[in-house]
């Protein structure tokens, strides 16, 4: 008989959503995060940002930078730097496809999410985006409410 498992599917520690508000989202993938054991612990604390993140290669492989981690408290000289270089963890194919979307003009690899998988793997989620124009981030935000104002009027409707 097979195990059931306890922690099953994602544990969101932090995301980044401005990113979606800030660019037309291509692909994703699931990168794993090659990190420092101060760094776990502290991301089991649920502290953690995104924001400034951005993923950039170096040497053929693909890194995350300015995402912040913060220190562990209760950590000692071992302790890490809250915002170091990490590097990504993907499949050759995967990196040649993401380095090639890059070169082009107006693409950029952003950080969407980091989370743990079935509660021990760290994962990031990360895409190839290209940036919105302003006027672009005005429409969303118009069809966001738009269609926020059709479904109010639709329950009101069906209530009444």
């Amino acid at each position: 008989m097979a195990k059931a498992k306890k922690d099953s599917g994602r544990q969101v520690i932090a995301s980044n959503k401005k990113a979606r508000h800030d660019y037309h989202v291509l692909d994703t993938y699931e990168a794993g995060l090659a990190l420092m054991g101060t760094e776990v612990k502290s991301l089991r604390m649920g502290r953690a940002s995104l924001v400034d993140g951005f993923c950039q290669f170096y040497n053929g492989e693909l890194w995350l930078e300015h995402a912040y981690i913060p220190e562990y408290l209760a950590g000692s000289w071992t302790n890490h730097a809250a915002r170091r270089r990490r590097k990504l963890l993907l499949h050759r194919e995967e990196l040649a496809k993401i380095e090639q979307k890059t070169r082009e003009t107006g693409f950029t690899i952003v950080p969407l999410s980091l989370y743990f998988v079935d509660g021990k793997r760290v994962k990031v989620e990360i895409a190839v985006a290209k940036g919105k124009k302003e006027y672009d981030k005005r429409q969303t935000l118009r069809e966001k409410q738009d269609n926020r104002e059709a479904q109010r009027a639709m329950r009101y409707k069906n209530m009444g």
